[in-house]
């Protein structure tokens, strides 16, 4: 898993904790929901607005990265 993959994981699923494969079997089986769990932080308007400035970010980054990609398929077109 590259440096960009896994900075990206942890910006966007701040507010989710990261589920093991064990824990992903057993929420096929879980049909109440009841494994469901997320990170919490107090109060709760700073956990959004925390959550939504690294969607945000990611978005900005996704950006970049797209323009960076275009620019260099301009690049060896000339």
């Amino acid at each position: 898993m590259s440096k960009d993959s896994i900075l990206k994981q942890t910006q966007t699923f701040y507010l989710f904790t990261r589920p093991s494969f064990s824990e992903g079997m057993a929420r096929v089986l879980d049909i109440g929901g009841t494994i469901q769990t997320y990170n919490e932080s107090t109060p709760s308007n700073k956990a959004d607005t925390e959550a939504l400035s690294r969607d945000w970010k990611m978005v900005g980054k996704d950006i970049k990265d797209s323009i960076s990609v275009y620019e260099r398929k301009q690049s060896t077109n000339i």
